[in-house]
């Protein structure tokens, strides 16, 4: 494949960041893109970045403050033309329908499992991908 799949990353705190990025590595399924990250801790920066475009999925931490990335998600939902996909990071499993509320069409729990992590990300890539390839 000739491109990358850029995935935007949320988050106020760096180390959830970073748990991101190697919990999902480089390459999270051997038919996809290698992954370009595109990390932000605030929201006028998430707004920025959607609005330049090219972004394929967005990673938000819901916990993150003082915007959570569930607010955040019904946000650019509501006001970013063709939204890309969207997987929460909720910090617990009962807060999923949480998640539904915010539309993110996934949501993983803190802390980050790797394998639900990539699993998820893979999922969204693999229907997110075609249309923009």
């Amino acid at each position: 494949m000739g491109r990358t799949a850029t995935v935007l990353v949320y988050s106020d705190d760096v180390n959830t960041r970073e748990q991101v990025r190697l919990a999902a590595g480089r390459r999270p399924a051997a038919d996809l893109p290698e992954i370009e990250y595109v990390e932000c801790a605030t929201l006028p920066t998430v707004l920025t970045e959607l609005e330049k475009g090219g972004i394929d999925l967005c990673v938000l931490d819901g916990e993150a403050v003082p915007a959570g990335g569930m607010g955040v998600c019904r946000q650019i939902k509501d006001e970013i033309f063709a939204c890309p996909p969207v997987l929460l990071l909720i910090g617990r499993p009962q807060d999923a329908w949480l998640a539904t509320w915010s539309r993110a069409e996934a949501a993983v729990p803190h802390p980050i499992d790797p394998v639900d992590l990539a699993a998820g990300l893979t999922s969204l890539l693999r229907t997110a991908l075609p249309a923009r390839v």
